[in-house]
């Protein structure tokens, strides 16, 4: 496991340019993510994932798959449910609940590990608050109880198909209306308060999850940076209350949400000085070659090599097809069936 740098991106297409390849190459560079604009069929995905390690072998790659409308691969992948949907059989039933959102926890773990990626950014532990433009039905329920559940279940399950889960968006997205990929999102309540509600979910699986991405929301009472550039939520409230000891990823950083921390390279600095382990620059190659400038010769601290690298799957993929031959998907797919003819 070699020196993980500290900085995730994005490709522009589904193989890699020469352009790619010297970015990859870059000794900042350890995380690369992929979307929906890299997808075109598994087996190419499972190409395209082992030529990025031939040029960067200790890179971590990522996906967002969280099921419903935020799911990066979709042709011959299991088509995952949105997370509310356990929320909503969970109110009926929720030991029923708990098991399916372990299984297909499992199921999408296996699947994507099958192509070649490391992690998923999920689960989406955020109150499920319709009223927000951008989580809704991303997670599991609008309320404490449940979430923190079906998080847990969830969280085992993926770890059964050999995945970390990193839990978004601390310390909880749920609560403000507006989106912070186009806005500076304010909210204005009481750190007691928060503490008590969209924050119990983190507090709770904290010693489950193996990565956390904190929200680029202002939290006014507590202090006046985003969540993700804030030494008291990252370092006093995550690290040092909770106990937590996983990775911490930047949202990516250009997002509207992040312009209150200055220029990319201020962005990615603070966010880095903060707490974080690893900045995302994501649909902005001009971003990423700032980021990168302005982070020469950062170093990346033993203890954060230690977390990211616990991130990495620990056997070589072998793609989707081979997969599908195993006794354990065919039986997930099936639970995958009973589960959606519920609804």
């Amino acid at each position: 496991m070699g020196n993980v740098g500290p900085v995730m991106l994005d490709i522009e297409s589904t193989q890699l340019s020469d352009k790619d390849r010297e970015l990859i190459a870059h000794q900042q560079v350890g995380g690369l993510i992929i979307f929906s604009r890299n997808f075109e069929s598994a087996d190419q995905i499972l190409t395209l994932t082992n030529q990025i390690r031939e040029v960067n072998d200790s890179i971590i790659i990522a996906v967002d798959q969280e099921g419903g409308r935020v799911q990066r691969f979709k042709d011959g992948f299991s088509r995952l449910p949105s997370l509310a949907k356990f929320g909503r059989l969970a109110e009926q039933n929720l030991p029923q609940a708990k098991d399916f959102a372990h299984d297909l926890g499992e199921l999408m773990a296996l699947e994507v590990q099958a192509v070649g990626c490391d992690i998923s950014f999920a689960p989406v532990l955020d109150l499920g608050f319709e009223t927000s433009q951008v989580i809704g039905d991303r997670g599991f329920s609008t309320k404490v109880e449940p979430i923190v559940q079906l998080g847990s279940a969830y969280i085992s399950g993926m770890k059964k198909g050999g995945m970390r889960a990193t839990g978004k968006h601390f310390p909880g997205h749920g609560s403000v209306e507006a989106d912070s990929h186009f806005a500076i999102p304010y909210d204005d309540r009481e750190l007691e308060t928060i503490k008590n509600n969209d924050l119990v979910p983190f507090a709770r699986l904290a010693e489950e999850l193996g990565a956390v991405m904190p929200a680029h929301i202002v939290y006014s009472k507590v202090d006046s940076q985003p969540a993700g550039f804030s030494q008291v939520w990252l370092q006093t409230i995550l690290r040092q209350e909770l106990g937590f000891d996983g990775v911490i990823f930047s949202d990516d950083l250009s997002m509207k949400g992040a312009e209150a921390a200055g220029d990319y390279g201020q962005r990615a600095r603070s966010a880095l000085d903060a707490g974080c382990d690893m900045v995302l620059v994501c649909n902005d190659r001009e971003a990423a070659l700032k980021v990168l400038a302005e982070l020469e010769g950062y170093p990346t601290s033993p203890k954060s090599n230690q977390r990211l690298n616990s991130l990495r799957m620990s056997s070589s993929p072998t793609g989707l097809a081979e997969l599908k031959l195993s006794d354990r998907w065919q039986q997930l797919s099936a639970r995958l069936n009973e589960f959606n003819n519920l609804f």
